[in-house]
């Protein structure tokens, strides 16, 4: 008996350190756009065609929506992020798929309509700012510098907040 609980106890303590040991050699991604960064620079494919760099909106807010066409959250705070990009045009609105496709964007407009502001597609871009999931905001101010980050849908009223600490 106590042969086993040695042998228990051991197979335990090869486990624990086995997790441990893969941990430390696979650390989680860390988010590389944190506030009071400056946002990575990407470049997208834009859904209309040709492509542009998040450099390219430098000299005014912007407001990064990671966004899929298959999310539910990501269709419950559109409206929110859609009526905001219609009354803000001081501020640069732009969705960016993230595990998704432009090619699903497209298929998605034609039978929701169009967009309220540019949508893209960047491989890289989730990656480069740290997306978990959709969706995920970034709100970068006129220096491209990150002031907020709203992860999961967004409320007409969080967006007013979270904008207001981009376009001061």
């Amino acid at each position: 008996m106590k042969l086993f609980a040695a042998l228990g106890a051991t197979l335990v303590a090869a486990a624990v350190l086995g997790v441990l040991g893969w941990g430390l050699a696979h650390p989680p991604a860390a988010p590389v756009a944190r506030i009071g960064s400056a946002a990575p620079s990407v470049t997208f494919e834009l859904l209309d065609g040709g492509s542009v760099s998040l450099a390219a909106y430098r000299g005014r807010p912007v407001v990064v929506n990671f966004w899929a066409t298959w999310c539910a959250d990501c269709k419950k705070e559109a409206p929110a992020l859609a009526a905001a990009a219609g009354t803000r045009p001081d501020v640069a609105f732009l969705g960016l798929l993230y595990q998704d496709s432009l090619s699903a964007a497209r298929a998605y407009a034609s039978v929701a309509g169009p967009y309220a502001y540019p949508i893209g597609y960047s491989e890289d871009a989730g990656t480069a700012f740290g997306v978990q999931s959709n969706p995920e905001t970034y709100f970068l101010d006129a220096r491209g510098v990150v002031r907020a980050i709203a992860i999961g849908p967004m409320t007409q009223g969080q967006l007013a907040t979270d904008l207001g600490m981009v376009s001061a």
